[in-house]
């Protein structure tokens, strides 16, 4: 009888510990992305349009090259990646 019950509330129990196990996981990923979205938002120069009050005559839209557009292209991986886990999360609640 004892075998029994076993091995009928075993994929209960392997279905129970795959999700806390795959919402531990997201939770990582999610805390993660987020500390290295801060901290990718905080390294992008801003562009304050201070010299264009000061009679500057360039352009507000400027292209990113080099180390600025990998920044900004690695902030919106993460921005989905943090999407992403949110949504993951929530679908598994």
């Amino acid at each position: 009888m004892s075998k029994k019950l076993w091995t009928s509330a075993f994929p209960f129990f392997c279905y129970t510990l795959f999700v806390s196990l795959m919402a531990a996981i997201l939770h990582s990923i999610q805390v993660v992305s987020a500390v290295a979205l801060i901290g990718l938002i905080l390294l992008q120069r801003t562009q304050g349009d201070t010299g264009s009050s000061l009679g500057d005559n360039t352009s507000i839209f400027q292209t990113r090259r080099g180390a600025e557009r990998f920044l900004f292209v690695l902030t919106v991986l993460l921005a989905i990646i943090f999407a992403g886990s949110s949504i993951a999360v929530i679908a598994l609640a």
